[in-house]
């Protein structure tokens, strides 16, 4: 679904892990963190129950995840990038609580390593727009989560709106860019434009997810429709 290949797409996030969480604040003004609780708050775990954190990236919203099942339940923080993987490790260190709850692994979300109706919700964090499969991706992920459960997928969006079109581009190009390449990555944030364009509108990712066997499928257009938040239900 993107002009990356899985290689390419990795080889990117194994290349931005040391300041990912930096520019992810940066460039959200914060609110990155607001839109994370709000799709935690959508699959509304309980403590006790095993949740799938798909994509975890650096490990924030495994944490916030850990924090609702904790003491007895479980989050298993899957992605393929180890250097991401690395940096959630250290994360979790420091709430020592919480590190018997998460399971940190190396995976590939087109092929999860988990048997049918493992999972009581799932998250996945800007992930969605970078498998090579999105529907595949979908598929698996209805197949690892329990009947009724849901899953909440946040994403970059198209906005509907044109003005709000316009300031995403500009945003992306004269903001976004500009300040990675002060961290020396500006051509790992300029794969943000294209692979945003490639990617499926909130009405197309429902449908894809409903194709893939999920009962329910709802988008969210959020911060001007720029963001999005598809909330499934197995």
């Amino acid at each position: 679904m993107t002009t990356q290949s899985a290689a390419n797409v990795r080889r990117i996030f194994e290349r931005i892990a040391p300041v990912y969480d930096d520019l992810n604040g940066l460039l959200s003004l914060g609110q990155h963190r607001i839109w994370k609780k709000m799709a935690v708050r959508w699959i509304d775990p309980q403590p006790g129950q095993t949740v799938l954190d798909l994509c975890c990236g650096s490990g924030d919203l495994a944490i916030v995840l850990a924090r609702r099942v904790a003491p007895a339940g479980r989050v298993f923080g899957v992605d393929f990038a180890c250097a991401q993987l690395e940096i959630a490790a250290q994360k979790i260190a420091a709430y020592p609580q919480l590190q018997s709850c998460v399971v940190w692994q190396e995976g590939d979300a087109l092929d999860l390593q988990f048997a049918d109706r493992t999972f009581d919700g799932a998250t996945m964090a800007y992930g969605l727009r970078n498998v090579v499969d999105i529907p595949q991706c979908l598929a698996e992920l209805q197949r690892v989560l329990k009947s009724g459960a849901i899953a909440a997928i946040l994403d970059f969006h198209r906005p509907d709106d044109a003005l709000m079109a316009q300031f995403q581009q500009f945003y992306l190009e004269r903001i976004v860019v500009p300040l990675a390449r002060q961290k020396g990555m500006a051509e790992e944030y300029e794969y943000i434009a294209p692979s945003l364009a490639k990617f499926p509108v909130g009405k197309e990712q429902e449908q894809l997810a409903l194709a893939a066997g999920f009962s329910k499928a709802t988008h969210y257009a959020i911060a001007g429709g720029m963001m999005g938040i598809l909330v499934l239900r197995n």
